[in-house]
């Protein structure tokens, strides 16, 4: 008998690296899924906190497509390693802070040391040539295979018609004519191969969870390196990014101000990292404070925090400044306008 080929797909949780999973499953191959953990995807997080999403689904996208698939699924924590990916990408930024086409030959990368370790065959991945205007163009995809030493044990399922040949194919353990030929940034033929595969419920077909793609995100992450000594970063910052409005009315300080109740909730956990301030006449907002306050500043956070509570048309709300140090002030302010509040400081 011949010997099962084993290949590790890449599984994002999107649609593409689900469907290419199975077409490759569909040729009895064992597949076995890696997803690595950069901090920057934690969509379900965000959905499981906020009221307004309260509609969208609670869960991690990779774990439920490799359930749709039958599949063992790894997940590597690769926060500290990614650091340099973002840091210091070697080609550059996409339209944000995205460093696609370095993310992506930095996980390959890291597929090609799982596979030696593990004695796997190849690598698949969910691309598809056309689809992504950075990483996945056919003049950058070989790229990726030489930069992350994967060279033909890297097999785009969803497109491998339309490149040359690589060994699986070559070597008779995948059928070439059984691959696809998917080509540009429509979705359509994804769509009409999940309903093929009976796959129902998947993440948003546009896929993606990374949040260093979103413009607001990595406004406020600019943010915070600018106001810092360095540009490092731990888990802790990444969360606290996604949630709250960001306000710095100061070089020296930012605010971050709960926008609704599962956000109070989950910023009070915070707490003992942050100095914080909250109202005690009204009900209103937890707000945090990054950063080091004067008493002049004390005073002009709490009337922005106060603006944000049900006291912000009163002539007076007492507010409550606490520091890490255990210490409290009680100021009595003036909630600022919603003027003064437009004209200002939002990152």
């Amino acid at each position: 008998m011949s010997k099962q080929r084993k290949a590790v797909s890449l599984i994002s949780g999107g649609l593409d690296s689900l469907l290419a999973t199975k077409v490759i499953l569909d040729q009895g191959i064992h597949v076995e899924g890696i997803n690595f953990f950069t901090g920057f995807c934690v969509e379900g997080h965000t959905h499981a906190i906020r009221k307004q999403d309260k509609d969208k689904v609670k869960r991690n996208n990779a774990l439920w497509s490799a359930e749709q698939l039958g599949i063992k699924l790894h997940i590597v924590d690769v926060i500290e390693e990614y650091k340099d990916v973002l840091l210091n990408p070697k080609h550059g930024y996409g339209q944000n802070m995205n460093p696609c086409l370095d993310c992506k030959g930095f996980m390959v990368k890291k597929a090609v040391e799982w596979i030696k370790e593990n004695d796997f065959d190849f690598i698949i991945t969910g691309e598809v040539v056309g689809q992504r205007p950075m990483s996945q163009r056919k003049e950058t995809m070989p790229i990726i295979q030489q930069e992350s030493g994967a060279g033909d044990l890297l097999l785009r399922p969803l497109c491998a018609k339309n490149l040359p040949e690589t060994l699986p194919e070559r070597e008779g353990w995948v059928d070439r004519e059984k691959l696809l030929d998917f080509s540009g940034r429509t979705r359509k033929p994804q769509m009409a191969l999940a309903k093929e595969f009976n796959f129902e419920g998947y993440a948003t077909p546009a896929g993606g969870c990374c949040f260093l793609t979103d413009k607001n995100y990595s406004d406020k992450l600019v943010d915070m390196w600018q106001h810092r000594s360095s540009r490092d970063y731990e888990l802790d910052d990444l969360m606290m990014l996604k949630v709250g409005r960001h306000i710095r009315p100061n070089d020296n300080f930012k605010m971050i101000v709960g926008r609704e109740q599962g956000e109070n909730k989950f910023m009070e956990g915070y707490r003992k990292m942050y100095p914080y301030i909250h109202s005690i006449s009204h009900n209103g907002p937890l707000t945090l404070i990054d950063g080091t306050m004067s008493e002049e500043d004390a005073v002009l956070a709490a009337r922005i925090a106060a603006r944000f509570g049900q006291g912000r048309d009163d002539e007076e709300v007492e507010m409550a400044v606490n520091y890490l140090d255990g210490t409290k002030t009680i100021l009595k302010v003036k909630p600022m306008s919603k003027e003064e509040i437009l004209k200002a400081w939002y990152v």
